[in-house]
């Protein structure tokens, strides 16, 4: 080893790891760089990490119980899907991730999918592609200002997804039974938003209380003209119960950034409805400034726990008050 720490980057899909290496060199640590798909090409890596930075490899209890030092798991972005948060707490190992990375670059995005829904623009472009003329075949369209934009979700993304959305005159309403109260937003049940709403913007984390949240009951009580905006976590959405909301005109259409498995099986009945769907390619986090500042971050919180400071997003927060 030639420093006092090993760090390990499981997997990431960035063109380097310059980022890293440099805000790690703090530590004069070894950075090893993997690129893990299963449980046992992470243990051979990662079995003696002190710190290890995570994106897509699967960290699981099998994985969690082979580290034989590890203080601290980081995951690049705000979910943490492929990790077993439980086993982590268990063995006393820090989860930490990014919340606030790319707030501005997520809800800038939900609201081009909502005007792009509202205005029919990505339709209009398809149809002009085809040699047609023609702005009725995009009919009917509605007055954007005064519409009801409803957020499942209010935490950072929500705000700031809200906040854009006033300024263009939409009325927002939000449910989230995490948030007591708030200011900004009229918060209002569940039932309330999928009836009041015109457009409704995902923006929850992946849980086993929202996997499949807009499932049949949901999509069937939404309002025949709404949209339905998912920038979230593909699972949220129960793909099957979609594709006959919009086959059979349960909803106006959607718009969506995240699939249930990604890449999508090319075969998904959904992608037969583009004419009501519109589809990015898990593309809502991206710029560039988002990208430095993720991989800074997430290197900083191994820094952080290794020189025995708290990060700054700690998901497992049990593990701080048991040290």
């Amino acid at each position: 080893m030639s420093g006092k720490f090993k760090v390990v980057i499981t997997d990431c899909d960035h063109p380097s790891v310059d980022e890293e290496r440099e805000v790690l060199k703090e530590l004069d640590a070894e950075v090893v760089l993997a690129q893990c798909k299963t449980e046992d090409e992470v243990i051979s890596v990662a079995r003696d990490a002190d710190g290890i930075l995570n994106q897509y490899a699967p960290i699981t209890r099998k994985v969690i119980n082979s580290l034989e030092r590890c203080k601290v798991i980081a995951r690049y972005g705000v979910g943490v899907d492929s990790v077993d948060v439980d086993a982590a707490t268990e063995r006393g190992i820090i989860v930490a991730n990014v919340p606030d990375y790319c707030v501005d670059e997520v809800s800038s995005h939900a609201i081009a999918l909502l005007m792009a829904c509202a205005r029919k623009v990505v339709f209009l472009d398809r149809y002009v592609g085809e040699k047609r003329w023609d702005v009725t075949l995009a009919a009917p369209i509605f007055r954007l200002q005064g519409r009801v934009l409803g957020l499942y979700g209010l935490g950072r993304l929500g705000f700031a997804t809200a906040r854009k959305a006033k300024g263009l005159g939409l009325h927002v309403i939000a449910y989230d039974p995490y948030v007591p109260r708030s200011d900004e937003v009229e918060l209002v049940t569940l039932e309330d938003l999928l009836k009041r709403s015109d457009f409704i913007s995902i923006h929850a984390p992946l849980t086993k209380e929202t996997r499949h949240a807009f499932g049949e009951a949901a999509l069937r009580s939404m309002k025949e003209t709404a949209y339905l905006i998912n920038t979230s976590r593909g699972p949220l959405v129960d793909e099957a119960a979609l594709y006959k909301a919009l086959k059979e005109g349960w909803i106006a259409g959607a718009a969506i950034d995240v699939m249930e498995h990604e890449p999508p099986d090319w075969n998904n009945p959904l992608f037969s409805v583009r004419d009501k769907l519109i589809v990015t390619p898990h593309a809502a986090y991206y710029s560039e400034e988002s990208y430095v500042e993720l991989k800074r971050k997430t290197a900083l919180a191994v820094v952080k726990t290794l020189k025995g400071e708290r990060p700054d997003s700690v998901v497992n927060r049990a593990v701080l008050e048991k040290a």
